[in-house]
């Protein structure tokens, strides 16, 4: 195989591989009804004048299935802590008793177990229309190959390694919805 197609197959699997890693995160945030230390990235605390991720500024544990526990290290940080959960828009009501934040984590009913598997459904579909995009870009650079010298017959093959490539990101996207989807519905 030409170096020139091989780079890009390889860096078609790279940025494929960040699609899925991407797919991975944005489904992490989708709660199941387990409480889950993940569930808060994202959040950012005006830390003295600096927006600071949550986790950088407090400890962040789960007692049970149902509850996330949030401890400041410095105790003058429950207010902002309290102000940016509130703000998130995450669906849970901070409980702050003066030293910690407790988060309780409320059943999902039914209704509300369907519209998170329609947000898995939308995430993992984003993610195989990036795969498909970039195998679209991928075979279009080695179109141009061919126009600057690369035998059809290595660029035919090129195409079928990045379909194969492409056939397997999206079936791995498919198997993080599938276990996603489980553990949703799971009651």
């Amino acid at each position: 195989m030409n170096e020139a197609a091989k780079t890009h197959i390889d860096s078609a699997a790279g940025q494929m591989d960040k699609a899925i890693s991407h797919l991975e995160t944005e489904l992490a945030k989708i709660r199941a009804g387990k409480a889950s230390a993940g569930m808060l990235d994202g959040i950012y605390v005006d830390y003295y004048g600096s927006n600071t991720p949550l986790s950088s500024v407090a400890s962040i544990n789960t007692p049970d299935a149902r509850t996330l526990v949030v401890q400041p290290w410095e105790k003058q940080m429950l207010g902002p802590i309290e102000k940016a959960i509130f703000a998130s828009n995450i669906g849970l009501t901070p409980m702050n008793d003066g030293v910690m934040i407790r988060l309780n984590i409320p059943p999902l009913t039914e209704e509300r177990r369907k519209n998170l598997v329609k947000q898995a459904k939308t995430e993992a579909e984003n993610a195989k229309v990036s795969i498909r995009n970039i195998r679209q870009k991928t075979n279009e650079a080695i179109r141009k190959l061919v126009k600057d010298g690369l035998a059809e017959d290595l660029a035919k093959d090129s195409e079928t390694k990045v379909q194969q490539l492409t056939d397997s990101y999206i079936a791995k996207s498919e198997k993080h919805l599938e276990v996603k989807e489980k553990e949703i519905m799971t009651v």
